[in-house]
């Protein structure tokens, strides 16, 4: 069965729902759907026990210990994220965690120590002269009480921070300490150079911190039995560093490790990243993420004869992850970036039902939301998703039916289709699809003789009619104005 990867969690996931055990729950609905594989979201003790979990504090603490005032993060337990692993693992079904190397947040102690303050938008720009500030940089994790590890943190293990609290003043400070006065040698120039994102950057070049993350990612790996790993961040980590990591773990335990890392950024960016680390992971494909959002926007005159181009899965297939939006692009986020609602079936056609890529769908796409926030004016806004139109049936087709022979048929800027021609080993396997951005139309396509005489129907529900394939393997296959049809054999064939 072809990969299939669910984000199972948003950033507006309800506090009083409990991920860990929705999951346990679900596990059974996802395995028919297709799902082969959740990415769950940060299980490790964040600042706070409302926090989604990116500001890392504690990853050894999966929800065991009294720390930062509570025991069990938003999602649940340590034992009720073991379970829920152990749950998907039963239905065949890979869990991958998200881990947050870049950074820690919430120290338990500050320290004086040497600094200068950089410019925001430049971060190789120093503003001003080498000056003591007060850091929160030293990390004992009292409450663990040195389970898993007694590795402590301070002002060594980072190269930089966001504030100070000497003169209760934010900031971006490059920390001097033994590996000077710069900045790590990262691969993306925003900024000037983006090692520094937010809290306590952590210093690689620092040997002791390479062992201890080694150290714990083999505890992580063989306390939780994951599968792989959803990389936040990497952009601002320099890419020698996971390269290695990677491949020590995966040397170390005889695993594969899948790891999707996040890095926004152009298309030739992506490729060097991937072309740096030799490929040691795959990356999410935020061109095409663009490329949707434009086509959203801009409808019939978006020429879709264009979606793929300039993105990761035309030119790397093997290395991107497809997706539509994430917990950063959904609404009332910072980096928001959503797109429409009339253009996600079509955008979920293109990645569920082409044999490139490994798509990734969105949980409020299947399952829908509603939560309230502010929007960029500051004011009260409620905002309520409702699952993608056709998405269950799309991820039927991508697991029973989108198999064989790609053929394309890209000659028209406003519908544009590809058959699978299907193979002799799946039963009804095969199919025709058809992305349409302006009024009711249709293409003919080949689909290939194997499927000569037989009946194909539309499984999304837009439209009512069959469609006859002719003798050579062709037929006219319809398309309702801006929408998508999937076109499949009829049960009784």
């Amino acid at each position: 069965m072809q990969g299939t990867m669910i984000q199972f969690f948003h950033w507006n996931y309800p506090m009083d729902q409990p991920l860990w055990q929705d999951v346990v729950s679900e596990a059974d609905n996802l395995s028919q759907l297709g799902i082969t594989a959740v990415w769950l979201p940060p299980a490790f003790k964040p600042t706070s026990m409302n926090s989604v979990g990116y500001d890392a504090y504690d990853l050894y603490d999966l929800g065991e210990f009294d720390q930062k005032g509570f025991i069990e993060t938003r999602y649940g337990s340590k034992e009720e994220y073991i379970h829920a692993i152990q749950t998907l693992h039963e239905k065949d079904i890979k869990a991958y965690a998200d881990v947050v190397l870049n950074h820690k947040a919430g120290a338990d102690e500050a320290e004086e120590v040497k600094a200068f303050e950089v410019d925001w938008k430049d971060r190789t720009k120093k503003i001003g002269k080498v000056h003591k500030i007060k850091a929160y940089t030293k990390f004992t994790f009292p409450g663990r009480h040195n389970k898993y590890s007694s590795y402590k943190w301070d002002y060594r293990c980072f190269s930089g921070v966001d504030w100070d609290d000497k003169k209760q003043e934010k900031g971006i400070f490059k920390l001097i300490n033994r590996y000077g006065k710069h900045w790590e040698n990262v691969l993306s120039k925003e900024n000037g150079n983006f090692d520094f994102l937010m809290f306590s950057d952590i210093e690689f070049r620092n040997k002791s911190v390479r062992k201890e993350l080694f150290k714990w990612g083999l505890w992580y790996l063989e306390t939780t039995q994951i599968d792989g790993f959803r990389l936040d961040a990497v952009k601002h980590i320099r890419t020698s560093v996971m390269k290695k990591w990677l491949s020590k773990l995966r040397k170390k335990t005889g695993k594969e490790i899948f790891s999707v890392g996040e890095f926004a950024g152009p298309l030739d960016t992506l490729l060097e990243y991937i072309k740096r680390s030799k490929g040691c992971m795959s990356l999410f494909d935020f061109p095409l993420h663009k490329k949707f959002t434009a086509a959203a926007r801009d409808g019939k005159d978006f020429d879709l004869r264009t979606i793929f181009n300039d993105t990761l899965v035309a030119r790397a297939p093997d290395h991107s992850v497809t997706f539509l939006d994430n917990h950063d692009t959904q609404p009332l986020r910072e980096n928001e970036s959503f797109i429409e609602k009339w253009f996600r079936p079509l955008a979920y056609a293109l990645i569920l039902l082409r044999k490139e890529g490994y798509p990734c769908i969105f949980y409020p796409d299947l399952y829908g939301a509603e939560y309230k926030g502010n929007d960029k004016d500051g004011e009260e806004t409620e905002v309520k998703l409702k699952p993608c139109y056709g998405i269950r049936k799309m991820l039927e087709a991508r697991k029973d039916k989108a198999y064989g022979t790609q053929r394309d048929f890209f000659s028209d800027s406003h519908i544009i289709g590809w058959t699978r021609a299907g193979t002799d080993d799946i039963r009804a396997s095969g199919c025709a699809v058809l992305v349409n951005n302006f009024e009711d139309g249709e293409l003919e396509m080949e689909i290939g003789i194997r499927h000569a005489r037989q009946t194909f129907y539309e499984i999304t529900g837009s439209r009512k009619d069959t469609v006859t394939i002719d003798d050579s393997g062709k037929a006219v296959f319809k398309v309702n104005a801006g929408s998508a049809a999937v076109w499949v054999q009829t049960e009784n064939e």
